[in-house]
């Protein structure tokens, strides 16, 4: 009799910790991951620019979506579904680089458990500045060796890695699709944001290209909307015949602003 009793109570004390568990299971549950998404531009940027000048100069629309929905549509191949199993903190600077300072540290004070730069040097070094410990990824045109970013390629080291388009190698190509464009042009003027970190590295390397094809170079620099107006001002004072914009996130943000400055003053644009 006692020995049923015992086991009648054990049955009931097991049964209690099984029903306890989900409760216990809910509680002990981790806190879903947190991306921190830190980007020069605005949330609608298309990735293909080419449909801003397309229709611009009025050709039909052609679709486009934001590097924002690319970047979660990524994260859905792999898994991760915002608002389900990750949370994405976005901070936007809309072409003002002095803004990032403190939305990196920002971020950080939220203890995020990686941090994202999507598309420049300059996003990617406010995120290194602001911590030398949460994981960051960056996506670059241009050397991280070079601007000191990582060790190396291989063996980047530290906190970041990312990936590399090498775009700035392509500046002094651009200037030399625009001379075959018009091959009789000797003056030719470059556009640079004075803000951006590879600027004078880029700078020099247009202008190695400049003094390779016998051309005359002026350097012209922006960083403000209205420093965009006077630049196109001075091309024609200049009596520049063909303008490379190099690329930065400032210039992106106002590719149609850009496009009505070449159309305006009739001048060939490479950008």
């Amino acid at each position: 009799m006692q020995s049923d009793q015992f086991k009648r109570r054990q049955f009931i004390t097991l049964l209690g910790v099984a029903a306890a568990w989900p409760l216990t299971a809910r509680a002990q549950k981790p806190a879903v991951p947190v991306i921190g998404y830190l980007s020069s531009g605005t949330p609608g940027l298309s990735t293909d620019d080419a449909g801003v000048f397309v229709q611009y100069l009025g050709g039909p629309p052609i679709p486009y979506v934001g590097r924002a929905s690319v970047f979660l549509e990524g994260l859905a191949a792999s898994g991760y579904i915002e608002g389900r199993n990750v949370a994405i903190e976005f901070r936007w600077a809309e072409g003002h680089y002095d803004r990032l300072p403190a939305m990196a540290a920002d971020l950080v004070r939220r203890r995020v458990n990686v941090i994202v730069t999507p598309e420049s040097v300059v996003t990617a070094r406010a995120a290194k500045a602001a911590t030398a410990t949460i994981p960051i990824v960056f996506g670059i045109g241009a050397d991280p060796v070079q601007l000191g970013l990582v060790a190396s390629l291989n063996r980047p080291g530290g906190n970041l890695t990312g990936t590399t388009r090498l775009s700035s190698e392509l500046e002094p190509k651009r200037l030399q699709l625009l001379h075959e464009l018009v091959p009789a042009a000797r003056t030719f003027a470059l556009l640079v944001n004075p803000g951006n970190p590879g600027a004078d590295a880029l700078t020099k390397a247009v202008q190695a290209a400049a003094r390779a094809l016998g051309l005359s170079l002026f350097v012209l620099h922006a960083s403000t909307d209205a420093d965009l107006d006077a630049a196109f001002a001075m091309t024609a004072w200049l009596r520049a015949e063909g303008i490379v914009i190099s690329s930065d996130s400032f210039f992106i943000q106002r590719s149609t602003q850009l496009a009505a400055l070449a159309l305006g003053r009739a001048i060939p644009a490479m950008f």
